[in-house]
């Protein structure tokens, strides 16, 4: 499908947060709960923006995660890497096409392949020297447009890191606070 964006709606957000930063302060809830063996589900909980809490969205979406077989997962859903491979495309996939409009170019098609770089002994605890997340992330990006050049694609590319949430997510670091409740 031919990825589009209303920049005015954008705007016209951007001008709320512009009059007042706080406006612009979002907070995401999820909801999991074991789902059997090492599957998990997943639902949307509380969209919470500029102080308001809004339960619209509230177990409107699942997912369902798993580990494949050779981890002894019944393979029921994504893994929590390709998940956080799906978020990646998400972001980049939207980004690109807040990009585009931006620049004036009409994008007919975005397609992404990524790969992530595991070493399962890191995982599994039989190599110390192993990282047990994620040590490289690729993505190959295939954009297509029937008016726009190659150096115009080129820039979008460029563009994308400095303004993907979820590249800033990954590459930056975040603090995850864990504790039980």
């Amino acid at each position: 499908m031919k990825p589009s964006v209303n920049l005015n709606v954008i705007g016209e957000f951007g001008a709320i947060v512009e009059k007042d930063l706080s406006q612009g302060k979002l907070t995401l809830e999820m909801n999991s709960q074991s789902n059997g063996g090492l599957s998990v589900k997943t639902s949307t909980g509380n969209t919470i923006l500029g102080g308001k809490v809004d339960s619209s969205r509230v177990g409107k979406f699942q997912t369902i995660g798993d580990e494949p077989p050779l981890l002894d997962g019944k393979d029921l859903g994504l893994s929590p890497i390709e998940y956080l491979l799906q978020s990646l495309a998400g972001c980049y996939t939207a980004s690109l096409a807040i990009l585009a409009e931006q620049n004036g170019i009409e994008l007919d098609d975005i397609r992404i392949n990524f790969a992530a770089d595991t070493d399962l002994g890191g995982v599994l605890g039989l190599n110390p020297n192993a990282r047990k997340g994620v040590s490289q992330i690729r993505a190959d990006i295939q954009l297509k447009s029937a008016t726009a050049t190659d150096a115009q694609l080129d820039d979008l590319i460029v563009k994308l890191e400095a303004f993907s949430p979820i590249y800033d997510t990954l590459v930056n670091g975040t603090q995850i606070i864990t504790k039980r409740v």
